[in-house]
């Protein structure tokens, strides 16, 4: 009977030791108000490098450079394309766009 009281007495402490809440776990910002928002919610996560290269060549897609639309010009109008092929692109763009411009 004697153990019996001992060994409870042991188990009570036992369980009043793990069982505790210390103030620490208190303080935390999760405890009252365990949601966020949606806008903080991906605040912490790094979008990825492929994502990122693949929204950029879109953007590319969608905003070409002069020169590239100057070749485009070039080679749409058949007689700025053959002065390409003997004299090279840039001087064909200023041979034949050039002067269709000045008109």
């Amino acid at each position: 009977m004697r153990t019996l009281i001992i060994l409870t007495l042991l188990a009570v402490f036992v369980m009043a030791a793990t069982c505790y809440e210390s103030h620490e776990s208190i303080e935390s910002h999760e405890y009252l108000n365990p949601f966020i928002n949606r806008r903080r919610a991906n605040d912490f996560m790094q979008p990825d490098a492929r994502l990122r290269a693949i929204f950029q060549e879109r953007i590319r897609e969608r905003h070409k450079a002069a020169r590239e639309r100057q070749r485009e010009n070039c080679e749409d109008y058949y007689p700025c394309k053959l002065y390409n092929l003997q004299h090279g692109y840039a001087a064909a763009y200023r041979h034949d766009m050039g002067r269709r411009r000045a008109k």
